[in-house]
């Protein structure tokens, strides 16, 4: 089983952001993103559980967001640049309303010179999840305040936040937003039980 397919880029050739973009738009097919050293990634798509669980994840964060109106909620067809140069696309990210209003109108309509504030990666059957904790690592290191990789298949969760160690959760049956998404509370039974 592969997970993900590395490109490498010859170190003579750069592919800047619109270069990316129009290589994506180009293989809409792909699920693609570019690391800080240059290398495209391909991903395997998303199977059909795993599809349910983001847009169940999703709805959850977006029904609490739009009641606080505190920020933007973006799904797993989002690609960010972050700090580091990477260009990435959680399953599910969150960025605070007054650091998604300081980008013009320009950066938001690209793949925003940005680091969510909160980033959640649901691992499915075709992920790495070495690959995977590396990612999060690197949303962290480039500002993400909190993330969350869940695992439904161990019913696992590990949380991530910035200058402290890796909280691994088994079992958990809710998860906090803690200070950065406030009063939201995922309810994590439902997703486990849906795998079962």
């Amino acid at each position: 089983m592969v997970a993900t397919l590395p490109i490498s880029i010859p170190r003579d050739f750069n592919v800047n952001d619109e270069q990316f973009l129009q290589f994506a738009r180009a293989n809409p097919e792909l699920r693609i993103e570019r690391a800080a050293d240059g290398t495209l990634i391909v991903m395997a798509p998303t199977g059909s559980e795993g599809g349910n669980l983001n847009f169940e994840l999703g709805l959850d964060l977006g029904l609490w967001n739009r009641q606080t109106q505190l920020g933007k909620v973006f799904d797993s067809s989002t690609g960010f640049r972050l700090p580091n140069g990477a260009i990435r696309a959680p399953d599910l990210a969150w960025i605070a309303g007054d650091r998604w209003q300081s980008l013009t109108s320009e950066q938001r309509r690209g793949f925003a010179p940005i680091c969510p504030d909160f980033v959640m990666q649901l691992a499915s059957e075709s992920d790495d999840i070495a690959m995977l904790r590396l990612k999060m690592q690197e949303y962290i290191d480039n500002g993400c305040r909190l993330g969350w990789l869940i695992s439904p298949k161990t019913e696992c969760v590990e949380v991530y936040r910035p200058r402290q160690s890796v909280e691994s959760l088994s079992f958990p049956t809710s998860l906090s937003g803690e200070d950065i998404l406030p009063n939201f509370v995922l309810d994590l039974q439902a997703i486990f039980k849906s795998v079962e």
